[in-house]
């Protein structure tokens, strides 16, 4: 789920919110949209019912409309000079119920939020779905718009008669381009959907429940070789939720409409579920990308019963929705699906992300931030969220127990079915079934920023067999909070001893204080790593003592099981970023331990790991010699590999974006690898990667844009095209990205932005980095928070040198930036300023 709003509009406030739901419930609404009326427009009328809970009541209703027609409440027209901000003043209302209806024009959008409209370039038509979240559907229909004003939604839409229209109610063909849907159960606004175009579709049904896929027609291909395998896993995961909770899904239909443009992974929309159109992969999909898709099916269901039948109250609250998919779907992954080791994809690539998010100044704690605006919420919508609250959520299982744990979540669905409910709501529910006060473990784990680091402090080893025991001699496990976060938090999370000749010895314990003492491990002298966590069960850093340190870059790919050495690959990353580990050391250890990886998804993040450990933490002048390496080290997998192996297939991917070799690039971008020969996405990494080294001539660029005439293709094409490394092409990028009659999708800024400062040369994007800075802030007047924040996030200026850090300060100093902007400076400046920490210690000369 992600979203934003609309520029220069306010952001409803905690304290309006509070008001305005103390004095109304709302009904229904119906809706009527008219899809029809050209390229830049459409119709939106809505009639809402509600009552009003006293005499007197002031409020409003929200419309964010290029145009307000007419007004009325039961049946009196309303002043239309009181709409303004997008919001409409109404009369006094007296006590009962009442009718309201708005006939207005609303406006098509491109980046991806509130009613967006796409047109596929690979046949010209056009598609359209809505994004109403954070606080878009305003954008889209008339409606008070907060997350605990449900109500029933119905729907009527006049579209292209050649269309398909797919919503949060089941959708029936009335007549040529009239199409009614079926009236939701309560839902929020920010919730509510519709998504139209000639979408091709796959159905079938599983428990009585209706289920769809539905794509671009362009991508007919693609969704039927992909369509047995979703399936697939949406009908484990509807028997898995329904057995775990006891509760049937309870919104109908169930549609998973795979849309262009979107700016999140997918979003949770009862009954028509968006996902981003690139997880239908047209090319080679390892084992890693299909785990990632799958893991995004089941985190939106899971959405469907936490985030939909019960719904935070208030923004702050988010975490709830957030928190539970992430652990459920993993959960229901693991248990009920062919991916039993998904637990090794969530290490390895949700909780660095949330690692990264708790390193930067914006840290902030899984739940209780104030969030006085929505916008204010948005901004905490990140990896905290997602992966520090799921493995929070791991440790409370661990802490109460599994049966406790799901008697008590049950409860909390039950008891708030198609309402709203609140941390403290929460926690009651699981108290009740816990039978014991869980205040001090939520104050510690829940409502408290930053990690825990563990170490383990171990005597010598001398000649023999040694026992560690705790009689004050033997290993410790040591546990140190963040000084600015001071807390007590209780872990549970195994530590393993793994020698080089002996079985591992791994112990299970509750660190539950500073020092907690490790009995009976065993371990022989020589050669060995100590790793806490090496279950990887909570949430913490690991500070790696010297011996365990040193072995890791040749021991690391011997490790038996992927959860530990998941945990060894994220913590010298870790490690890297907060200066810790030098760079040249997780570099070795990708030369030595990475070729004998074996786990999909530790092969494919770690080798995207070295790539922004290269860039970023190594001086410019070591850089060549340390990429050609990293190149090699992946040639040298393939040739050991049977032609399109996952292995294989991943290698080549990284050879593609890091050899500077033209010659093999070359042979390549004609044929590729045998088993890669004919996969367009393969070859646009090539393409990309010579037309950054400025060997890849204007002709053949265009004539690759010229074969892949899709939105894929559109938007390789403008990452190359700003990857190349000359003033002129830079400057075309630069004025493409900020210029908004240029007309590009939130996606292609982002290609755009990530291109621009791609250089073999610092000195040639530099003078970019001030004009940068200055044109985010006003981007805000054409493009949404999400998308613009996705701009900064991708397309941040990485270039490694205090000046940098110089102009991004200046920037912070303005006082016209939105919180989301100057949020988004402090946060994705940060790996610049660790980057550059790291370089003075490691590269003291560099």
């Amino acid at each position: 789920m992600s979203g934003g709003r609309l520029a220069g509009m306010p952001s409803l406030t905690r304290a309006e919110a509070t008001r305005r739901a103390a004095q109304l419930a709302v009904q229904g609404y119906a809706v009527a949209l008219d899809l029809d009326v050209g390229d830049e427009r459409f119709a939106s009328q809505t009639t809402v019912t509600f009552q009003a809970l006293a005499d007197g009541v002031q409020t409003w209703v929200d419309v964010k409309a290029t145009d307000v027609h007419e007004v009325l409440l039961d049946g009196i027209p309303v002043d239309l000079a009181g709409w303004h901000d997008g919001r409409l003043a109404l009369p006094a209302l007296a006590g009962g119920a009442h009718t309201l209806s708005v006939d207005a024009t609303m406006a098509y959008r491109r980046d991806g939020s509130g009613l967006h409209r796409a047109v596929d370039p690979a046949d010209g038509e056009a598609y359209v779905y809505v994004q109403s979240f954070l606080d878009y559907a305003p954008a889209v229909f008339a409606c008070f718009d907060q997350p605990d004003l449900k109500a029933s939604i119905s729907l009527r839409v006049h579209a292209p008669t050649h269309w398909i229209i797919v919503g949060n109610g089941a959708a029936t063909q009335v007549g040529d381009g009239e199409w009614e849907l079926a009236a939701t159960a309560p839902i929020s606004t920010y919730l509510f959907t519709v998504c139209g175009g000639p979408f091709v579709s796959v159905r079938d049904s599983h428990d009585g429940i209706p289920l769809g896929l539905h794509a671009r027609a362009s991508m007919r291909a693609e969704l039927e070789r992909w369509a047995p395998q979703i399936f697939e896993v949406t009908k484990q995961s509807f028997d898995a939720y329904h057995a775990l909770f006891g509760i049937r899904y309870p919104f109908g239909d169930y549609h998973q409409v795979f849309v262009p443009d979107f700016n999140a992974v997918a979003m949770e929309n009862p009954g028509c579920v968006t996902l981003r159109d690139a997880l239908l992969y047209r090319g080679a999909a390892t084992p890693d990308e299909v785990l990632r898709r799958s893991r995004t099916v089941c985190h939106e269901m899971a959405h469907m019963w936490f985030g939909d039948l019960v719904t935070m109250k208030w923004w702050d609250d988010l975490w709830l929705n957030e928190s539970f998919a992430e652990y459920l779907a993993h959960r229901v992954l693991t248990g009920a699906t062919e991916f039993a080791d998904a637990w090794v994809d969530f290490g390895i690539l949700r909780k660095p992300w949330g690692y990264a998010a708790e390193r930067a100044p914006s840290a902030h704690p899984v739940a209780g931030a104030p969030a006085l605006t929505a916008e204010d919420a948005l901004s905490d919508f990140d990896g905290i969220s997602y992966a520090k609250g799921a493995t929070a959520l791991r440790q409370l299982i661990a802490f109460v127990g599994d049966e406790v744990f799901v008697g008590g979540v049950s409860n909390y669905l039950r008891d708030k079915a198609f309402g709203n409910g609140t941390f403290a709501e929460f926690l009651a529910a699981i108290e009740a079934s816990a039978g014991r006060d869980l205040g001090d473990w939520a104050r510690d784990w829940l409502l408290t920023t930053g990690r825990d680091t563990f170490a383990v402090e171990a005597p010598a080893v001398g000649d023999g067999e040694v026992v560690y025991s705790a009689d004050g001699d033997g290993p410790v496990l040591t546990r140190r909070a963040p000084a600015a976060y001071p807390a007590s938090r209780p872990h549970v999370l195994d530590v393993g001893v793994y020698a080089a000749s002996a079985p591992p010895e791994v112990t299970r314990v509750l660190a539950d204080r500073e020092r907690t003492a490790l009995p009976d491990l065993r371990v022989a002298p020589g050669d060995r790593l100590v790793l806490p966590n090496c279950s990887d069960l909570t949430w913490a850093s690991i500070d790696f003592d010297e011996a365990t340190l040193a072995a890791l870059p040749a021991r690391l790919g011997e490790l038996a099981d992927p959860l530990a050495r998941s945990v060894c690959w994220q913590s010298l990353d870790d490690g890297v970023a907060r200066g810790v580990v030098d760079p040249r050391l997780f570099l070795d250890a990708i030369a030595r331990s990475w070729p004998r990886e074996t786990h999909p998804a530790l092969f494919a993040n770690v080798a995207d790991d070295a790539l922004v450990v290269l860039s970023r933490f190594v001086p410019d002048d070591l850089r060549p010699g340390l990429r050609a390496e990293l190149a090699e080290t992946a040639r040298t997998v393939i040739e050991r590999e049977s032609d399109g192996s996952p292995r294989a297939t991943i290698a080549a991917r990284l050879v593609a974006r890091a050899s500077t070799h033209e010659g093999l690039l070359r042979t390549w971008l004609d044929a590729g690898p045998s088993w890669l020969q004919g996969d367009t996405d393969f070859r646009w990494l090539v393409v990309g990667n010579l037309a950054g080294l400025g060997r890849l001539r204007e002709e053949e660029l265009a004539a690759a844009e010229a074969a892949d005439p899709t939105v894929s293709g559109r938007l390789a094409g403008l990452l190359a095209r700003a990857s190349v490394p000359t003033v002129a092409a830079k400057t075309w990028a630069f004025e493409q990205l900020v210029d908004p009659a240029s007309g590009h999708t939130n996606h292609a800024l982002v290609e755009l932005a990530r291109g621009l400062w791609r250089s073999p040369d610092r000195g040639l994007v530099r003078p970019f980095v001030e004009p940068f800075l200055d044109a985010i802030p006003r981007m805000t007047a054409w493009v949404g928070d999400d998308a613009l924040t996705k701009v900064v996030r991708f397309g941040f200026p990485f270039v490694v040198e205090a000046r940098t850090i110089e102009l991004v300060d200046a920037a912070l100093a303005r006082n016209d930036l939105t919180p989301g902007v100057r949020r988004a400076f402090v946060e994705w400046s940060w790996p610049v300023r660790e980057a550059l920490a790291s370089r003075s210690r490691w590269f003291p000369t560099g």
